[in-house]
C-alpha cells in the first residue's frame, strides 16, 4: 500500500470522524454493485447508510441541501447558478438533487 500524503492523512482523518458522527454500532449500510468487469476480477460498491428521516417535505433535497451548506458554509467563490432572477452563492443551492 502506498504511504499517505499529509494531506491525505488529514482527509482520511476527517472522513472517519464524520462517518462516525453519522454511524452508530448495529447501523445498517446498504450497499449496491454498480458495475462488474468482463473478467469478473474488479467490481464498484456503492454504500448508502440512511441518516435522515421525515415527512412533508423532500427529504432527499433537505440531505443535498444540508450537504451544500456544510460543504460552503459561507456560500461557493463565484455565483453557481441564479435563484429568484439573482445570481447564487448560497452552499445550500451548490448542488443538484435528483431521485434514482
Amino acid at each position: 500500500m502506498a504511504k499517505l500524503t499529509k494531506a491525505q492523512q488529514q482527509d482520511q482523518q476527517e472522513a472517519r470522524e464524520a462517518l462516525l458522527e453519522i454511524l452508530k454500532p448495529g447501523a445498517t449500510v446498504y450497499t449496491s454493485c454498480s458495475h462488474v468487469a468482463r473478467s469478473g476480477m474488479s467490481r464498484t460498491i456503492e454504500l448508502c447508510v440512511p441518516v435522515v428521516g421525515g415527512c412533508g417535505m423532500d427529504m432527499g433535497f433537505a440531505v443535498v441541501y444540508d450537504l451544500g451548506l456544510s460543504l460552503w458554509p459561507a456560500g461557493t467563490p463565484a455565483p453557481h447558478g441564479t435563484r429568484n432572477g439573482e445570481p447564487d452563492s448560497n452552499g445550500g443551492y451548490a448542488l443538484k438533487h435528483s431521485w434514482l
